[in-house]
């Protein structure tokens, strides 16, 4: 232990942390709804998910806290400004989950096509890490693939790039991979509205595994009973986790936010936010502390990201339906169902050679 213990809060479902951090001085291992105003007055250290919403009601004017670390892809529950302004390092995990997401995706276009997938055109809104891997894995199937990310293209240029017009008009399927931002020209609330599906013209399918706000649930209820897309997956949800039971009733596909629930991602996650707890803790104090600069994450290595998938392994190494049955079941108790998942397996294929 430290000459100068830390005290650590930590969101009890998040893997791979048994004996990690105590170390560091008292580590408290709460359940989400454990996280409070009360129980983290006093923490240096917190390691959350997307349920805690880390500012000002959970920490305070006078925060205590120097480091808070979401062990997930979304940064939306964390107010950076808030952060910045009082001196917090806030990290998230970007990419940790993009095979399990393409996994995801994947998994309900087979379920859903009628006709060899090299047919089909498919439309993503959103290109980062997980709209990327999308990319690839699609391409590699021989799919002609549009892509729809504004600020990439600002920033980067050059051709190739759709507009969301393009999508709606050309694209036999559409997901969605983008944060959620509800200000600025690159606003993603609403983003799929009754003008986007309005503008639908070969009734896609329609998928949004990033983030619930990013779709209207009242345009996509019409959208769907008007015919304007064929088929609707949903992983993540507007008001979740008191979820839209009507618009669950009509979607095809109605799973409770665990696209990204893969093992492998997982580990990816905890070892990515402790990496930066430890770059943000100093070299000195981690080698008092560890006799190391870098924290061991007692979980196995995560394997290679495929750079090359076949539908039906992919399907076979996933059971949505599952997933979507066990929704349906209970919808009312949608958070357990996420933080007591069974993490899945990632797809096979060929290893990333880079």
């Amino acid at each position: 232990m430290l000459s100068r213990p830390l005290n650590v809060v930590v969101d009890s479902h998040i893997p791979y942390l048994e004996g990690v951090l105590e170390p560091l001085g008292d580590v408290r291992v709460l359940a989400p709804e454990q996280i409070t105003a009360e129980t983290v007055a006093d923490a240096d250290i917190l390691l959350v998910r997307t349920r805690t919403k880390v500012g000002r009601a959970l920490l305070g004017d006078n925060p205590r806290c120097s480091f808070a670390g979401t062990c997930t892809i979304g940064f939306d529950h964390i107010d950076a400004a808030y952060c910045q302004s009082h001196g917090i390092t806030a990290v998230n995990a970007p990419g940790c989950n993009a095979p399990a997401v393409a996994q995801y995706v994947f998994a309900a276009i087979a379920q859903l096509i009628n006709r060899p997938v090299d047919q089909y055109v498919l439309g993503i809104v959103g290109v980062g890490n997980i709209g990327r891997l999308v990319q690839k894995w699609a391409e590699g199937l021989g799919m002609r693939v549009l892509l729809c990310d504004p600020p990439r293209q600002r920033r980067e240029g050059g051709d190739g790039w759709s507009t969301l017009d393009d999508i709606a008009r050309e694209a036999d399927i559409v997901t969605f991979h983008t944060p959620l931002t509800r200000e600025g020209e690159d606003a993603t609330y609403h983003l799929a509205d009754g003008t986007f599906f309005g503008k639908l013209r070969r009734a896609p399918i329609f998928i949004n595994a990033s983030r619930g706000p990013v779709t209207d649930n009242n345009a996509l209820k019409e959208a769907i009973k008007r015919g304007l897309v064929s088929h609707t997956v949903i992983d993540v949800w507007e008001g979740e986790p008191s979820i839209d039971t009507d618009l669950l009733d009509i979607v095809d596909i109605g799973t409770p936010h665990i696209a990204g629930y893969s093992a492998p991602g997982k580990v990816r996650a905890t070892t990515m936010v402790l990496d930066a707890l430890a770059r943000h803790l100093g070299p000195e104090l981690m080698r008092e502390a560890y006799g190391s600069e870098r924290f061991t994450v007692p979980a196995p290595e995560p394997p290679a990201v495929p750079s090359i998938v076949r539908l039906p392994q992919v399907a076979r190494s996933y059971d949505i339906m599952a997933d979507d049955a066990l929704l349906r079941r209970s919808p009312s108790t949608f958070e357990a169902l996420r933080d007591y998942y069974a993490l899945r397996p990632e797809a096979p294929g060929k290893p990333k050679v880079d």
